[in-house]
């Protein structure tokens, strides 16, 4: 008589089941589905300016076919060297905007976003946390992350990162040769984005730690990766140059106390409260399962949520490390509770469902099948034609466009001055036909040029000294600043344009 195992039902069960989508598939499309499925939620994505000079830098190498070496968007000084360090990134995006505009950009970073989110998930499945843990620990470290989700480069840095991490989690439980494909993935992030630099902390960190359990073998393996992974990273348009500029930038002092994303973050919203949750079970939990051979495990919580406590722009590296840690002790927790239970009850039911629903913790052909289906749901149906109007002066710069470029008869192009962010969307909407003082590329101005920027924003006392020193011809500003109300009753300055958000004056005398 025929087993349960070779019925054709059976076989065939098992066969739909393989070609059925996974969890992680199906987590993709629902994250895409419900977390964009507002058009307030794309519009996120577009809220800091540095999408628009990311766009036109990668616009200029695609017209020209080389990095620009120098900066083509400020007057601040002409012919400065420029370090385009996210040059692959901004040739993506300004293929993609060429195709589909705006909406291209912000799509391109809602999947890479919820695909991180997919794969953190899986990650999680196949370390045994089960499809309860995973998935409630997946949906708060992106509740936490999602204070820097934004269409810019680094969500490329998130995306490498969870599967450049689960490669290495595979490889310290069973050796293979999947982990030297992480040696050209540090060539291509290289050029992707700066988070290269943390990516090679992480596997010096990797050998100390491997050094610290007293396993050679697994030290000089990873040793052998390090140091081809920093090799790799030299392939870039700038060398090891790159490299001491981004070490320049990450540690200098005025750009640490002075830039928005490099502050610590308040812990007043929802999802920074979600980070404080996750930060204190990560600490809490390691400590408690903690043993030696966890060194790497351990030290990469403490040292990313040290980080994450000092800049908020660093929780989502945070969370990616934390989230395994945290789903592997609950799950233990939870399986031990569950093997002393009767079988009747519900933490044993419980446990062996979640634990059978993630058998499968990877991904399949319908992925993206799922994510075409998902954009063509939640894409906004009038597209995304412009930058917030609530973030960014869209009615002032349509209204302005004459008095804010050069024209026919004028010899350069005025000098506008404008907070950083709005620099950085006038970039977007009037390059090359605008020059701007200082925008969102603080490693570009430095700290001299900087503090004439914190002069200005303040109106502190040497404001005339600075504003007489770069000659500004126009100056759009928030109807907040004190600036530009000290400018309005200044007889060398008329108000040309006003809406509910902006103020536009120009110079009158010279």
């Amino acid at each position: 008589m025929a087993t349960a195992a070779s019925l054709p039902v059976a076989r065939a069960a098992r066969f739909s089941m393989r070609a059925a989508p996974t969890l992680p598939d199906l987590l993709f499309a629902i994250l895409l589905t419900v977390w964009f499925a507002q058009p307030a939620a794309w519009q996120g994505l577009l809220g800091d300016g540095d999408t628009g000079w990311h766009i036109r830098t990668g616009e200029i190498l695609l017209s020209t076919g080389h990095v620009p070496a120098e900066d083509p968007f400020s007057f601040w000084q002409p012919g400065e060297r420029w370090y385009a360090w996210e040059w692959l990134s901004d040739a993506v995006f300004a293929v993609l905007h060429g195709w589909r505009g705006l909406e291209a950009v912000a799509a391109l970073a809602a999947l890479a976003l919820c695909l991180w989110a997919a794969v953190l998930f899986a990650w999680m499945l196949n370390r045994g946390a089960g499809l309860a843990v995973a998935l409630a620990v997946t949906l708060a470290a992106m509740s936490a992350s999602s204070i820097h989700f934004l269409a810019r480069p680094h969500v490329f840095s998130l995306l490498l990162l969870a599967p450049a991490l689960w490669t290495i989690d595979r490889d310290r439980r069973t050796p293979d040769g999947r982990l030297w494909w992480l040696v050209p993935l540090a060539a291509l992030w290289a050029n992707l984005h700066a988070g290269f630099a943390g990516w090679l902390l992480i596997l010096a960190w990797l050998v100390a730690a491997s050094a610290l359990e007293r396993n050679r073998e697994a030290a000089k393996r990873y040793g052998m990766l390090a140091a081809l992974s920093s090799l790799a990273t030299l392939v870039n348009p700038y060398g090891w140059q790159l490299h001491r500029h981004i070490l320049t930038y990450l540690n200098s002092p005025w750009i640490l106390d002075h830039v928005q994303e490099f502050q610590s973050p308040l812990i007043r919203s929802e999802s920074m409260l979600v980070f404080a949750v996750l930060l204190l079970s990560a600490v809490a939990l390691g400590a408690l399962a903690w043993r030696p051979a966890r060194w790497f495990e351990t030290g990469l919580v403490v040292v990313w949520g040290f980080e994450a406590m000092r800049s908020a722009r660093h929780i989502p590296w945070f969370t990616v490390v934390a989230a395994p840690v945290i789903a592997t002790a609950c799950a233990g927790w939870w399986r031990e509770r569950a093997a002393r239970a009767p079988r009747s009850s519900a933490t044993w039911i419980l446990w062996q469902v979640s634990d059978e629903l993630g058998r499968r913790p990877h991904f399949t052909l319908w992925l993206p099948v799922l994510a075409a289906l998902a954009l063509a749901a939640v894409l906004p149906g009038a597209g995304l034609a412009d930058f917030p109007a609530d973030r960014f002066p869209v009615a002032a710069v349509a209204h302005n466009v004459a008095r804010l470029t050069v024209g026919p008869s004028a010899p350069a192009p005025p000098r506008v001055l404008a907070p950083d962010q709005w620099a950085d969307y006038l970039i977007y909407r009037l390059y090359p036909a605008a020059r701007v003082f200082f925008d969102g590329r603080s490693d570009f101005y430095g700290p001299a040029a900087g503090e004439d920027y914190r002069t200005l924003l303040e109106a502190g006392r040497r404001w005339p000294e600075v504003m007489a020193r770069y000659g500004f011809s126009a100056a759009l500003l928030p109807l907040d600043w004190p600036l530009g109300q000290i400018l309005e009753r200044d007889p060398g300055w008329r108000e040309v344009y006003r809406d509910r958000q902006s103020v536009l004056l120009e110079r009158t005398s010279r």
